[in-house]
């Protein structure tokens, strides 16, 4: 098994324990590949839910880039949901689940 595909199984499990969501791991995998070689990056690889920049930076590079949605309020609402499904006190939110669960939110998954 590729460290990749450990990643994948990691990220599935998570988002079964921790968020309550059977993953779609044709799509994980796909986001996973997508965020590229930051995954093997202990700090690029997880999102700090409390710093603002960070958010700001997942709401301009992955939804209005990546996504093609238009800036609004609800970009900032779907981020604050995601954060507090994944769970605000758990200190290793993966940037794959997170960016997972935002294409799920909005129904992006044709993107990839």
């Amino acid at each position: 098994m590729s460290k990749r595909d450990e990643l994948i199984s990691k990220y599935a499990a998570d988002l079964k324990e921790k968020c309550g969501v059977t993953a779609d791991v044709d799509l994980l995998t796909k986001v996973t590949v997508g965020l590229g070689p930051s995954i093997y990056n202990a700090d690029a690889s997880t999102v700090s839910g409390s710093d603002e920049k960070e958010l700001e930076t997942i709401k301009k590079n992955f939804l209005i880039k990546k996504l093609g949605l238009s800036d609004s309020a609800a970009l900032d609402s779907a981020i604050g949901s995601v954060i507090d499904k994944y769970g605000k006190s758990n200190r290793n939110k993966y940037r794959a689940v997170v960016y997972y669960l935002l294409v799920k939110h909005f129904k992006k998954e044709s993107i990839y």
